[in-house]
């Protein structure tokens, strides 16, 4: 029994693992692509729990942790990745010949399994990330792309990012972008909270309160508008602090 609870976040781990490979699988499919971004955000979720779970149950292990790479390679590496593919093959239609430009899609797409990787590496040899994160996490890598995938396929949204998305080179610029973006040495706040401390916490609450009343006002077409926002903050913060040290 013991050992059975002790494995309760790999178990999660593997969910994560599956909800990706099953994105990866309705993603290759015109008729199930719209189901695909879904399957990625129950991975993020999945991925959440199993860390709360393995803190939880006091079940860190080292499996533990090379799993959830794994599993985050597949989920927000690669899954991604071929919808950002399916994206740039529907909207190079408009912009040049189809056959010549499929292995230029084939190589920027990649950009983002890969750059996911180098991300997730760097991220288990790198002891100060802790209560930062350095450079974009891929969950919210992977988030950004598949509600772009959504707004994509979706023939009522022209809105914000959503406009840029339908165009051939906002894909690629999106996708070199958010690859800097996971490997760059900018500081990142974690959403991670050990108590509910006002004072301490008082970005992540106000970042939470706005995702809310975003997701209530425009639904699932305000995640891309969110993680730019995510972004956008962290360079505030990240930039505010550099100002505050040379002053002292």
């Amino acid at each position: 029994m013991k050992q059975i609870v002790k494995n309760i976040p790999n178990f999660i781990t593997l969910l994560n693992l599956v909800a990706g490979f099953t994105a990866i699988i309705f993603a290759f499919n015109i008729n199930t692509i719209a189901y695909a971004p879904y399957y990625i955000f129950l991975a993020a979720v999945f991925d959440f729990f199993d860390g709360f779970a393995a803190r939880l149950l006091k079940s860190n292990s080292v499996i533990g942790k090379e799993l959830d790479s794994l599993a985050d390679v597949v989920s927000f590496g690669i899954a991604p990745g071929v919808l950002m593919y399916q994206m740039l093959q529907f909207s190079s239609f408009n912009f040049l010949m189809f056959e010549k430009s499929t292995f230029v899609n084939i190589i920027v797409a990649s950009l983002i399994p890969a750059f996911s990787a180098l991300r997730l590496a760097k991220f288990n040899i790198d002891e100060r990330q802790g209560d930062t994160f350095i450079g974009l996490p891929t969950p919210a890598s992977a988030i950004l792309i598949a509600s772009i995938t959504i707004i994509f396929f979706s023939s009522d949204s022209l809105l914000g990012l959503g406009a840029l998305s339908y165009t051939y080179i906002g894909l690629i610029a999106i996708s070199v972008v958010d690859s800097f973006l996971m490997v760059c040495n900018l500081p990142m706040f974690s959403l991670k909270m050990k108590s509910f401390s006002l004072k301490k916490y008082s970005i992540q609450i106000l970042f939470l309160f706005i995702c809310l009343l975003c997701l209530i006002l425009m639904s699932i077409k305000a995640l891309p508008v969110i993680i730019v926002f995510y972004i956008l903050i962290s360079v505030f913060l990240y930039v505010k602090e550099r100002l505050v040290g040379k002053a002292a």
